[in-house]
């Protein structure tokens, strides 16, 4: 059973790996070598993943490469979901949302600035805010409508080199004014884009993003590119012929379900929540 789920495990590394396209051949030989590393090592520190020195040193190596980028080692990955995309029927639901990775570095201003953490001290008034740096991941996963993951379509990582606010910029210039292309927020338009653009078939897209997502110009580019889209809303828009709003067209809709949660409140008690879909807690679109 073991020596089973090995082979299977070797068969899914080596379909990941089939695609990838590195500048150099032992590139590709030492990511597929790492791979198998990190997989049988999963949640381990890189040396325990590694096992000796030897392997440490050069995996840090390969991080350091300057001749090895993101885009090289997801591009096998995102041919894999490609041809699992190709043999499968049906919408697929491409699902975006931003994750921070955060790092506690003595010299932080050498990786980042990824948010701010507020302390209990802070919420009392004590203190500001204080500056959180990490990584940025903003990712796109294709589901099938049957929950079935078939990989990333779309990845964007940043990290932003100085520790200012965007509030900053908003008190001297008005956000709106503000091209989109400058904004944090473009990634949701570039990420859509991509995952459209690269796997084709419009059509069977349907990408789904929560409040953030609410932008004026992801719609305009789900309609350019002939996809669709599922966002909660944030923004109660015109829509329609304008005369009324997201809300109040949503307000006349028929539910279409009824979606039941339960979960325990700080006291360990079980809580109930009823979701509608249908019923103005989310809008969609279509060209």
């Amino acid at each position: 059973m073991v020596r089973k789920r090995q082979v299977e495990d070797r068969a899914w590394l080596e379909q990941e790996l089939e695609g990838s396209e590195f500048r150099d051949v032992q590139l590709r030989k030492r990511f597929g070598m790492l791979l198998e590393q990190f997989w049988k090592g999963m949640g381990q520190t890189i040396p325990l993943a590694c096992q000796d020195w030897a392997n440490t040193k050069a995996a840090y190596r390969f991080m350091d490469n300057d001749r090895v980028n993101e885009q090289d080692i997801l591009s096998g990955h995102i041919q894999a979901t490609a041809q699992r995309f190709s043999v499968t029927d049906g919408p697929i639901l491409v699902l975006h949302d931003t994750t921070t990775f955060s790092y506690e570095r003595e010299h932080a201003e050498l990786i980042g600035y990824a948010g701010s953490t507020i302390t209990s001290a802070q919420r009392r008034g004590r203190e500001k805010p204080s500056s959180q740096c990490g990584i940025v991941m903003h990712s796109s996963l294709a589901v099938t409508a049957e929950g079935l993951p078939l990989g990333l379509t779309a990845i964007k990582f940043w990290s932003r080199k100085e520790f200012k606010d965007t509030a900053t910029r908003r008190n001297k210039v008005k956000f709106a004014r503000i091209p989109i292309e400058q904004k944090e927020s473009f990634r949701w338009i570039e990420n859509l884009r991509q995952s459209t653009t690269r796997f084709g078939d419009p059509d069977r897209w349907v990408h789904i993003g929560d409040r953030e997502s609410d932008i004026f110009e992801l719609f305009d580019a789900a309609c350019e590119l002939g996809t669709h889209f599922l966002v909660r809303t944030c923004t109660n828009r015109l829509a329609g012929d304008g005369r009324h709003t997201v809300a109040d067209e949503m307000s006349e809709v028929r539910v279409k379900g009824l979606h039941r949660t339960e979960f325990r409140d700080a006291k360990g008690a079980h809580t109930r929540r009823l979701w509608r879909s249908g019923t103005g807690a989310s809008q969609s679109g279509r060209p």
